[in-house]
């Protein structure tokens, strides 16, 4: 790589009066059109936060962008722990591999290290980008397709939840209204889910015009047989006919948050039962979803997508380990390795399904592993086993990495259903 701080490339938080000219770089920087209307500079600029854009000029012109903004990630046990979240990361193509990204990243990570942050997040575009900077893959997400016709529920297809509830059609007002606290029910009791904050619910719902287009959605809502909201769905319908004039038509799904199996399970079933629908995309989901098995014929739904989802970058070992459970008891000594300073050292986990601590220690390491190998842990996604096959971490004691799988491991994988 060539010098990081290469002469004539400043790399700087940006003023509120270059928010436009940034916009135009992201854009530029993700092969968009570079455009950005008045309109959208206006509604995007709650997201301008002195301090939390970054910019790097070279002779006055923007050639990349950086942006963090402050996050909850929910740690196994349901716990939340204070996040960076990263996002809006671009390098111009005219100034790769001249430290730019290094340096913006550098800036953030400490930045986010002083104010106190547990963790810092993203999703990375590209693989082999963010592991330099001791970010790890911690959550996984995959994508149906279900062929309905197929799905089983043969020439009758569930209309009505058969539990007493019932499914309703409303509108982005309500959807603004009653989706937070549901959402906050559901990502509370998901290990890898984030928050999401007004904002989200107001691009998301077109109140707030980010983009220079914008469809509306569906947006169904489940209430149980007492009328509770238990969740709640944004989906597309495409319009297409075959040549002997049968439907085609496609339901893609936005977002799905079920706080409830009963809930998850109606949701499901009403997609599948929606006229002229053949077939429905089910969107970012858990590598684990339940939606096959809620079809009588799991076969109808094949994977179309899995790729790593969440990645996470450790900033303070104790803190982060201390936040969640453990469905086990053991103690285990971490050699963790992190060639940026901000987190590396030797801790003891003692763990007890009744609670852990981390501290430092001088006994000798059970496992000696890089802070990015860590995070691919720390949700309980990854099998400590694995990564010693593979050589990312190692086995300093016998038999530690079975300890640490039995201590670390979920019965169900983490998963985040946001992109951010």
């Amino acid at each position: 790589m060539s010098d990081p701080d290469a002469p004539g490339i400043d790399v700087r938080p940006i003023e509120e009066a270059e928010f436009a000219e940034w916009l135009r770089a992201l854009n530029a920087g993700f092969l968009r059109e570079p455009v950005v209307s008045a309109e959208v500079v206006e509604a995007r600029r709650p997201q301008f936060v002195p301090g939390r854009l970054l910019g790097a000029f070279d002779n006055g012109r923007c050639v990349a962008t950086y942006r963090s903004f402050a996050q909850e990630v929910t740690a196994v046990g349901g716990t939340t722990v204070a996040a960076d979240a990263v996002s809006n990361v671009t390098v111009t193509a005219t100034h790769r591999r001249r430290g730019v990204l290094s340096r913006m990243m550098g800036a953030d990570l400490a930045a986010a290290k002083e104010r106190g942050d547990v963790v810092s997040t993203l999703i990375a575009a590209e693989y082999g980008i963010y592991g330099r900077f001791g970010f790890g893959p911690a959550t996984t997400m995959t994508e149906w397709v279900i062929d309905v016709p197929r799905a089983g529920f043969g020439p009758n297809r569930p209309a009505v939840p058969d539990d007493g509830g019932r499914i309703d059609l409303v509108d982005p007002e309500d959807v603004r209204k009653l989706g937070p606290d549901l959402h906050d029910r559901v990502r509370r009791a998901q290990p890898g889910a984030v928050s999401r904050g007004e904002l989200w619910w107001q691009v998301n719902t077109g109140a707030v015009p980010f983009f220079s287009k914008w469809t509306e959605p569906f947006y169904a809502v489940y209430r149980s047989a007492v009328g509770e909201v238990e969740g709640m769905v944004s989906y597309e319908c495409d319009d297409k006919w075959g040549d002997a004039k049968q439907p085609l038509n496609t339901a893609e799904v936005n977002w799905l948050i079920a706080a409830t199996p009963e809930a998850e399970r109606a949701l499901w079933h009403y997609l599948c039962s929606i006229d002229w629908v053949q077939t429905v995309k089910s969107g970012w989901r858990s590598p684990d979803d339940v939606l096959p098995l809620l079809l009588p014929d799991p076969r109808a739904a094949r994977i179309t997508t899995q790729a790593d989802w969440l990645w996470v970058r450790l900033l303070d070992v104790v803190r982060a380990l201390e936040a969640r459970t453990y469905a086990t008891a053991g103690e285990l000594v971490l050699e963790v390795v992190d060639a940026a300073g901000f987190a590396g050292g030797r801790y003891l986990l003692d763990a007890t399904p009744d609670g852990a601590s981390c501290t430092s220690t001088t006994r000798t390491a059970d496992l000696t592993l890089e802070i990015g190998e860590l995070a691919r842990l720390w949700l309980g996604d990854e099998s400590a086993q694995r990564l010693v096959t593979l050589g990312r971490v190692r086995e300093e004691r016998a038999g530690a990495a079975r300890v640490a799988d039995a201590l670390l491991r979920t019965s169900r994988r983490p998963w985040c259903p946001d992109m951010f």
